[in-house]
């Protein structure tokens, strides 16, 4: 059996997530102290008390993630866990990922992660940027469609490809408002405004990737231990300059689930455990690879289930 450990991006918060995990595992609150440490906010309280409106602010999202993300699988490590052979994350997940491997200091991640919703939430004017997830849709047919209600002022593209038929586009509020209508119109009626300002994944955020990129040039990097497959170019990769350029490049690219988990298909996984709250992405694994076992840990009972 080979297996996987895969974290999830922004969207998996909610008021109170890990509290049972933290009882059981004093890991979690140690966690969650040495970023809160780094970077000035108690990110604990943050994800305990809210409120929801401050949590869900990308600024203050990622950090909390990145938290998360690599508490939970210090937890399942803690509890006889075995080592991953290859490790992956959704967009923000990519972070605890490296950190999990090794190749980034946990402090220095909290950093970066923070600088990194910063950057995202000043690059878009508040109410300029959408994102909506769209059910049902081929990818060929929603490309076509988001590239007729592109200007190139208001762009609007495939962001994340979650699964099949679950897709998600990010833009231009505008432009994505185009999309949708032209969606409807083609018969597509699953399709759902998210709540964020911000367009990640999206031409909007270019500014923001080139950014990242010299903020990243003074980070310290070191050798994965454990592979850790790019959202970017579905690539593991074990040098610091290629690691730079694909997490820089993968604020405006899209997040290419669909192939990443295909991937971990090809490279033997056979089990996937996801670190973090909720199981989005256990949902998404089952729809890509029905034969990958997907199994979440982020509280004691679902990691007792899952390591038994």
């Amino acid at each position: 059996m080979s297996i996987a450990c895969v974290f999830p991006g922004q969207g998996s918060q909610s008021i109170g997530m890990l509290a049972p995990l933290a009882e059981r595992y004093a890991i979690v609150r140690d966690v969650y102290s040495q970023c809160s440490d780094a970077i000035g906010v108690d990110l604990w309280s943050l994800a305990q008390q809210g409120p929801e409106a401050v949590l869900n602010a990308t600024i203050n999202t990622q950090p909390v993630l990145l938290a998360a993300g690599v508490a939970v699988f210090y937890a399942y490590l803690a509890a006889g866990g075995r080592p991953p052979s290859v490790l992956a994350g959704h967009s923000l997940g990519e972070y605890c990922a490296l950190v999990c491997a090794g190749s980034m200091h946990l402090t220095a991640a909290a950093k970066v992660v923070r600088e990194r919703g910063r950057l995202m939430q000043e690059a878009v004017t508040e109410g300029q940027g959408a994102m909506a997830a769209v059910l049902n849709a081929e990818l060929l047919m929603l490309s076509d469609i988001c590239a007729a209600a592109s200007t190139n002022s208001e762009p609007v593209v495939p962001a994340n490809l979650n699964a099949p038929g679950q897709i998600v586009i990010s833009g231009h509020a505008a432009a994505v408002t185009r999309a949708l209508e032209a969606l409807t119109a083609a018969g597509i009626r699953r399709a759902i405004r998210l709540p964020v300002s911000v367009p990640s994944h999206s031409p909007m955020m270019r500014s923001a990737a080139d950014a990242l990129f010299e903020y990243l040039g003074g980070a310290i990097m070191m050798p994965p231990t454990i592979p850790v497959i790019a959202n970017f170019d579905v690539q593991p990769h074990a040098g610091w300059a290629a690691t730079r350029d694909a997490l820089s490049k993968q604020l405006y690219s899209p997040v290419r689930w669909i192939e990443t988990v295909e991937k971990l298909e090809q490279m033997g996984v056979t089990t996937a455990y996801e670190c973090g709250p909720g199981k989005v992405l256990c949902g998404m694994i089952k729809r890509i690879a029905p034969s990958m076992v997907a199994h979440a840990v982020g509280d004691p009972e679902s990691m007792r289930v899952a390591l038994s």
